[in-house]
């Protein structure tokens, strides 16, 4: 088994992130195209697919009481550091903020929807006042800058598919797989072995989680489940703490808090759920670091062996990936084999198989804890040996093929889905 290589996809994809990615990346890419203007950006123009678009729109942005494509272009334009990656706008000055707003409501951003069959594609051209321009496109993964052009030369230009940056998907495909995740998680030596994104995603997506906890974000889901805890409503325990954690880092970034995540396959949210149920669990259950490590990596690989072949972004709620990942994750914390993870996996994928993604926003906590409470039920019937059988539904008797029955929904179905969410979503902003 090549550890190394297994070690370079987790690390290629978990990366820090500040706010929802797609936002991140639209602000990413206005900052690669304001660093190639010659002077100062007076216009801004972005074209977006219409997955980046759902899940831009109603998403919060960092440092700021505002939401929205333009307004992340705009702090990207103007106040956004390329070498800080998905952390683009994080340290951005107040005077900074307050000119992206100013761009913004003089009118002078305007918005787009590119015809494009790549799911994550995003355009982004400035001006000056003396007519000088930049432009800069990023597609395929969050910061995969693909295109920038300076007054009309070409500076950088890729093929649309091209990942200038990480480990391809067809790599990726042939070396992850349930077993070889499971084998990599009992042979995996701490100290040798580069896990230090794993390592980071415990710390910091913990910590966004007790921001969530403390603080008030969105819908307050995190809390709301502390709330009903409180007085009785609900069971406090080992699955409704580790629905409290999770939510209320999901709480907290989609509401715009200046905190860092470490995310899974482009996606904050999957990286808090990937890793927090594993957390929580290990705590109430007393686990060692080390059982906790070897958990949480299972549970990131997992993700990340669905996401290869799903994409980054789809019709569906990523969230039932990632949960995915922490079901299997949590059979393994809980002493469990290759096989029962194989169950965890027909279990997930035969309930949560169809939640639609309307979106990036407050209310995907709510998902979120849906999804993770359904990995601990999932997690213990596949502890039983006890599997949704292969004749029902998309269901087969090798999870492997479940998975691709899965991305076959997601990947075939999205353009449709996505189309239609997005008329309504737009339809009723106009309202």
């Amino acid at each position: 088994m090549d550890h190394k290589l297994i070690c370079e996809i987790l690390n290629s994809e978990m990366e820090l992130a500040t706010g929802c990615t797609e936002p991140a990346a639209i602000a990413l890419c206005a900052a690669n195209a304001r660093a190639h203007l010659k002077g100062e950006v007076k216009e801004l123009t972005v074209l977006a697919s219409v997955n980046i678009i759902k899940n831009a729109m109603a998403a919060g942005i960092p440092g700021t009481s505002y939401t929205g494509i333009d307004y992340a272009a705009a702090l990207g334009a103007m106040g956004g550091k390329v070498e800080r990656q998905l952390q683009v706008v994080d340290e951005a000055s107040e005077e900074q903020r307050a000119a992206a707003i100013a761009l913004v409501q003089s009118g002078h951003v305007t918005m787009g929807k590119k015809e494009t069959p790549e799911k994550l594609y995003v355009e982004v051209e400035v001006k000056s006042a003396d007519g000088h321009t930049a432009k800069a496109i990023i597609a395929s993964a969050h910061t995969n800058v693909i295109y920038i052009e300076e007054d009309g030369n070409v500076l950088v230009n890729h093929k649309v598919g091209t990942l200038v940056n990480g480990v391809p998907a067809d790599v990726v495909d042939e070396v992850l797989s349930i077993q070889s995740i499971f084998d990599f998680a009992n042979e995996l030596d701490p100290e040798k072995d580069d896990l230090h994104m794993i390592r980071q995603a415990i710390e910091v997506n913990t910590r966004i989680s007790q921001e969530g906890q403390q603080g008030n974000y969105g819908l307050n889901i995190g809390k709301n489940i502390s709330w009903a805890k409180q007085h009785g409503y609900m069971c406090a325990g080992m699955v409704t703490d580790a629905m409290e954690a999770t939510a209320s880092g999901a709480d907290a970034r989609m509401a715009g808090a200046n905190v860092p995540v470490v995310t899974n396959s482009g996606s904050g949210n999957q990286g808090i759920t990937a890793t927090m149920p594993i957390v929580s669990a290990a705590k109430t259950l007393g686990a060692s670091e080390d059982k906790m490590l070897r958990a949480v990596t299972v549970s990131h690989l997992m993700a990340i062996h669905i996401h290869c072949r799903f994409g980054l972004l789809s019709g569906l709620c990523g969230a039932t990936v990632a949960g995915t990942g922490a079901a299997c994750g949590l059979v393994y914390l809980m002493g469990g084999n290759a096989k029962q993870m194989g169950y965890a996996v027909n279990n997930m994928l035969g309930d949560v198989t169809g939640m639609l993604c309307d979106g990036a926003k407050a209310d995907c906590a709510l998902k979120i804890s849906t999804c993770v409470n359904t990995a601990f039920q999932c997690a213990f019937m596949a502890l039983n040996d006890v599997s949704v059988q292969p004749n029902e539904g998309i269901v087969e008797h090798d999870p492997e093929q479940t998975i691709r029955n899965f991305v076959r929904l997601g990947n075939d179905g999205s353009p449709v889905m996505d189309n239609i969410v997005l008329d309504v979503m737009l339809t009723k902003q106009k309202a």
